[in-house]
């Protein structure tokens, strides 16, 4: 049922209905399910340990990472601000969305040795899958008002990582019976496909409000994404208003280092350091997405009752301990334990990061703001998952030539590469607490 109108800046904002909410909340439910296999618990290890193997694995894993993560921070802008002049970001998130789902059943392909096709099926899944979540997270202010953001964010994190959860017991079984890769792959092959069904309710429910802008003589839609943008660059470095924006952007370019970072190479962490095979890192992940359930519903409420750099900046406190614990964790135990304490924390950092970008954005340009906030976050995931195997790969091959057992030697890489991710964190903490968030600025 539809309701009374809000305002968001001074766009209307049409009170949704609920199959519309559900639609937004289920397109989650299913790109969490490509986060859990693909990046978390199946394939970075598989693709590690047996398409590559050895040390070079985590360099190549977070070549590809950086790869994808690096070509969407030059794309995403512009055709943000592409989608918010001529009202297509649901066209947009379509085609990127089918981008992901395509190439994440081509990933049934990279089979052990064939590093080029793992690389390349996977880098064009991620292309699809991060751009995809530009338009998705533009559609926010469109659904929901200023005071329940917060709410409504963190209610779609945690459904979609339900979507997560549930994927990983459909593929369990599989994994169990299976031997060889031949499971494995095919779980990219269910994944894929569960993606898919879970999205297509957002394009037939959801009614994109933004109307179309008239294009100007003699212009293309290229011309004016790219001028848009200058024209925001210009103004987030020069106005007032937009400087709050500006400080949070550089905050999380680096605080999200440590997020993607710790997200990225989890199942290799688990694999390497505690010998983890396929089905205790299903498992494992498992437990930390029902943590992220409980983190996302804790800190969406926080984030509407305490303001939303309050909850970030506890968000972020919470992950720098889980962090510093793992750097000496050495039982399966602890890292199970340090696990859900991160999951907790990575939920909030993530929803509330999100939400805060809906309510520094100014209205009628929430894409556009959404894509420069994917150029921090996709310049930060270049950054950080190559300086992630960098380390791990030098530090392995440093104590291996000083006469360390292989194994050993690519153990003590590991921690010194998850030091890395608490530096991240920390300094990216240190520069949001100058940030003047979205939330106060509102009151």
């Amino acid at each position: 049922m539809t309701g009374r109108t809000e305002v968001y800046g001074s766009l209307p904002v049409r009170s949704t209905t609920r199959r519309e909410r559900w639609a937004w909340y289920l397109y989650d439910f299913g790109n969490s399910a490509y986060a859990s296999v693909v990046l978390l618990a199946v394939y970075s290890a598989y693709f590690k340990q047996s398409v590559v193997g050895g040390a070079r694995g985590s360099f190549l894993w977070g070549l590809a990472v950086g790869i994808a993560m690096l070509t969407v921070a030059v794309i995403a802008p512009v055709l943000g601000s592409i989608a918010d002049f001529s009202a297509t970001k649901k066209r947009f998130l379509f085609g990127f969305t089918m981008l992901s789902v395509l190439c994440t059943a081509m990933l049934f392909f990279a089979e052990p040795g064939r590093v080029f096709i793992g690389m390349l099926f996977f880098i064009l899944a991620e292309i699809g899958y991060r751009s995809a979540q530009v338009f998705y997270n533009g559609l926010l202010p469109e659904i929901a008002a200023p005071e329940e953001m917060g709410r409504i964010s963190g209610i779609g994190w945690a459904i979609g990582t339900m979507g997560g959860i549930l994927i990983l017991l459909i593929i369990l079984p599989l994994i169990q019976a299976g031997e060889g890769t031949l499971m494995v792959r095919l779980s990219l092959v269910i994944t894929a496909g569960f993606y898919f069904l879970a999205a297509l309710p957002i394009f037939f429910w959801l009614r994109e409000q933004a109307k179309p802008q008239q294009l100007p003589e003699g212009k293309s839609h290229l011309h004016v994404g790219l001028f848009r943008v200058f024209r925001t660059l210009r103004r987030i470095r020069r106005e007032k208003g937009h400087r709050e924006f500006l400080k949070f952007i550089i905050a999380f370019l680096i605080y999200n280092d440590g997020v993607i970072m710790a997200l990225d190479f989890a199942a290799i962490i688990g694999a390497v350091l505690f010998g983890m095979d396929q089905e205790a890192l299903i498992i494992f992940v498992i437990l930390v997405q029902i943590a992220n359930v409980a983190g996302a519903y804790l800190f969406g409420y926080l984030t509407d009752g305490w303001g939303a750099k309050k909850a970030l900046l506890l968000s972020l406190g919470v992950m720098l301990v889980a962090v510093g614990w793992m750097i000496f964790a050495q039982s399966r135990t602890v890292f199970y334990i340090v696990g859900l304490l991160a999951g907790v924390g990575m939920a909030g950092i993530q929803s509330i990061s999100r939400t805060l970008v809906g309510m520094l954005a100014p209205a009628g340009e929430s894409a556009e703001f959404y894509g420069f906030f994917a150029v921090a976050g996709r310049t930060s995931s270049f950054i950080g998952p190559t300086v992630y195997g960098w380390i791990a790969a030098a530090m392995a091959g440093w104590y291996a030539k000083h006469g360390w057992d292989a194994l050993m030697a690519e153990q003590i890489g590991q921690r010194w590469a998850i030091g890395a991710i608490g530096l991240f964190l920390l300094v990216g903490t240190l520069l949001l607490l100058r940030v003047r968030a979205g939330d106060e600025r509102l009151t």
